[in-house]
């Protein structure tokens, strides 16, 4: 199959066939594979007859497609069957995730990244569903839970990273993929926590390494000290996964630094710096990926630091950087903010 068929498949994740997205295709899917992604999607008894190959090929060929990350494994009405990644993220992840995946692929994922990946995003941004009255993006902030004051709110599950890893049946740890890929900076790599269904499918593959509750809680620690930023789907069940990321490898927040796309929803927070302890350091402006803090200068003898609440993410940087313990978060929207 020549590049018509690449082209379909580009446009089967919403993107458009440029030659650099055809040569990634071209690069991770062979011909036949590319004709079995589109059949799909079926049992392996419909894509065999879609296709016009044996069956046992067809199941065969199906599962090097699923171990690939070309394909997802569906049980729709009971059966086993296969479909696509319905979007360019989670495609990106799961074939650049695959053991054989090449530097060379990586690299042109890096490219793409930069060079195309901004016109995309921003596409997406104005695509995002709406619901009581805003729009809904994809990605939400899970705040540092030690930043919150407890002590005037209550913490849900769903922004609780020790609850959601307590609560969870399964867990695994994979390295970050956007830095992988990207190489922008030397944050850690084993960051990317897997829960329970997404656990699933990534021990399924062979990817994921599974982890005990008190490992993963470690790593999340770490990953705080290290000045990563949580983030999950915008979801109030989390049963996915929890990133920890970077301002510079992720592929999110670089955009919703730069340019103010809505592409991640804040935490239902927001930091609070108590004047009196803080000493204007400026720890925390360095810490802060939003351009959130400002130093405020207004009284010339005893200068603080200054929350700018419309740029603040909630995330709890700050706090866990500051040497005075002058930041906390306090909550700043209703719990129904959360879809």
């Amino acid at each position: 199959m020549g590049k018509e068929g690449y082209a379909k498949i580009a446009e089967k994740l919403n993107m458009k066939p440029t030659p650099l997205m055809l040569d990634i295709l071209e690069m991770i899917a062979d011909p036949q594979e590319v004709e079995l992604l589109l059949a799909l999607p079926g049992t392996v008894d419909e894509i065999a007859t879609k296709v016009d190959r044996p069956k046992a090929d067809t199941e065969a060929q199906c599962q090097m497609l699923y171990k690939k990350g070309l394909a997802l494994k569906s049980f729709k009405g009971g059966s086993l069957g296969y479909r696509m990644h319905r979007d360019i993220t989670m495609f990106r992840d799961a074939t650049s995730h695959w053991s054989e995946a090449s530097r060379a692929y990586h690299d042109l994922w890096k490219r793409f990244m930069n060079e195309e990946w901004p016109e995309y995003t921003r596409w997406e941004a104005r695509l995002a569903p709406q619901a009581r009255g805003r729009a809904i993006p994809r990605g939400r902030i899970i705040p540092i839970e030690r930043s919150i004051d407890a002590g005037r709110q209550q913490i849900l599950d769903a922004e609780s990273v020790s609850a959601i890893i307590e609560k969870a049946e399964r867990l695994t740890v994979t390295n970050c993929i956007c830095r992988v890929i990207e190489r922008n900076c030397d944050k850690p790599l084993e960051t990317c926590i897997q829960v329970n269904n997404s656990a699933r499918y990534m021990s399924d593959r062979g990817i994921g390494r599974e982890v005990s509750k008190a490992e993963a809680l470690e790593i999340l620690q770490r990953c705080e000290e290290a000045g990563l930023v949580h983030m999950t789907l915008n979801k109030s069940a989390v049963d996915h996964f929890i990133c920890n990321c970077c301002e510079c490898c992720c592929v999110t927040l670089p955009m919703v630094i730069k340019e103010g796309l809505n592409l991640c929803d804040p935490s239902r927070y927001r930091a609070e710096i108590d004047p009196e302890r803080c000493t204007a350091c400026e720890t925390c402006l360095d810490r802060c990926y939003f351009g959130a803090i400002e130093l405020d200068e207004s009284e010339p003898d005893a200068p603080v630091m200054h929350v700018n609440g419309d740029r603040c993410m909630g995330c709890g940087l700050c706090h866990s950087a500051c040497p005075a313990e002058a930041i906390c978060l306090v909550a700043v929207r209703e719990k129904t903010f959360i879809p």
